[in-house]
């Protein structure tokens, strides 16, 4: 048996005869315990949350997005929409116009966007699914609206009497001063068949509409288009998909899949996440000076028996790591147990959700082996630095 790892068993197992540095070790012990369980939680809220707020754009955004690599819009031939059906690992896709507008309701008024959509939206997204109130209709003058635009502008779903007045500006070249009011836009009614919900921008930003609608609102003919949505096979090969579009349209169009449609959202979840990992890290540092102190304490209390050792011929660099042993023991086992505890919070919050953020809605949290991968080999790489620093301080001085 490897003799430092048997020596140092034996001390992490038994007591001092010194009831202070007992009481100094369980201290360093639960403090080990507390912060690894403290950050393995924090991780898996953070985890939680990033997974809550992506939520939203899994429903609501493609899993690839072609978009015009120049302007705002691009064609599309019959032949190119043909040849799109025959790209291996598609599943779907669905044409889409988008321009802003202002929308019009009793006196009160909303700048928003206005999408046209074709009727395989619903293959290539999972917007259907977050219709709150009616259904998804957009064929003859109907549309769906967001929940933040039909508050503002106190709309009533289905409302033929009084529908959504959709204005946008004609395209076109010159002043607008010196033109005829009336010939600067073109508008129409909208009623709104359903209500989505998906979160507070999102549903004060679209209303959607049928595609050929909106192109003649426009003035644009019916191979103009905003962009394409792809629903793609499970296990597709993302990267080869995005050649083979980028050549059918002559790279006059970039694609980009649903991290790259959210790159900021993305950006700021994982600076978040890192920020809150390495302020958890400092307060770990920290903690672990009780390992250095109690280690030190450790080595003045088994004095007389490191000398003892010392005349039997074991070598200082032995009883140097007998401690440093001693010390990993510690901090790997406080580390597990934490991780153990805050799995059992994670999981009881999973099963349960006692903690509410609202009464219907439970604290979003993930339990992801990552997240003990990391909680442990932070414990594990700030304990092998304690332990050294303080098992450094067995000198021939102290046993002579």
């Amino acid at each position: 048996m490897n003799f430092p790892l048997y020596i140092a068993k034996r001390y992490v197992r038994s007591k001092s005869s010194q009831n202070a540095v007992n009481i100094i070790n369980f201290i360093t012990f639960l403090v080990i315990v507390i912060g690894s369980a403290a950050l393995f939680i924090v991780l898996s809220g953070f985890a939680g949350l990033k997974t809550f707020s992506l939520s939203f754009s899994n429903a609501f955004d493609p899993d690839l997005k072609a978009l015009p690599a120049t302007g705002k819009f691009f064609s599309i031939s019959p032949e190119q929409e043909k040849a799109l059906e025959n790209v291996e690992g598609v599943a779907a896709y669905s044409k889409e116009i988008v321009e802003r507008v202002y929308l019009v309701h009793k006196k009160l008024g909303h700048i928003a966007e206005i999408k046209g959509v074709d009727e395989n939206y619903t293959k290539a997204t999972g917007i259907d699914s977050t219709i709150a109130i009616g259904g998804w209709s957009i064929g003859q003058n109907q549309g769906v609206a967001g929940w933040g635009i039909v508050d503002i502008l106190n709309l009533t779903p289905n409302q033929v009497r009084n529908p959504l007045e959709v204005i946008a500006f004609k395209p076109g070249k010159g002043s607008i001063s010196q033109a005829n009011p009336a010939n600067l836009y073109n508008s129409t009614p909208l009623i709104i068949s359903g209500v989505y919900s998906v979160e507070e921008d999102l549903d004060q930003k679209y209303v959607f509409a049928d595609l050929p609608l909106v192109q003649a609102m426009l003035e644009k003919d019916d191979t103009q288009i905003s962009g394409i949505n792809f629903k793609l096979l499970e296990g597709a090969d993302i990267a080869d998909i995005k050649k083979r579009i980028e050549t059918l349209f002559d790279n006059k169009v970039e694609l980009r899949d649903r991290q790259e449609l959210n790159s900021s959202l993305h950006r700021m979840l994982n600076t978040e996440n890192l920020a809150t990992y390495l302020i958890f890290t400092l307060v770990l540092i920290i903690a672990l000076f009780n390992v250095v102190g109690a280690i030190i304490m450790m080595i003045l209390d088994k004095q007389q028996n490191s000398k003892t050792l010392y005349s039997l011929g074991t070598t200082i660099k032995d009883i140097r790591r007998i401690y440093f042993v001693q010390g990993i023991l510690v901090t790997s086992l406080g580390g597990l147990i934490g991780v153990i505890l805050g799995s059992l919070l994670i999981g009881s919050q999973l099963a349960f959700g006692w903690l509410k953020i609202t009464p219907s809605l439970a604290y979003p949290v993930a339990y992801q082996f990552i997240n003990v991968v990391i909680v442990m080999a932070t414990i594990v790489v700030l304990g092998i630095i304690a332990s050294k620093i303080a098992s450094s301080r067995v000198t021939k001085k102290l046993l002579a």
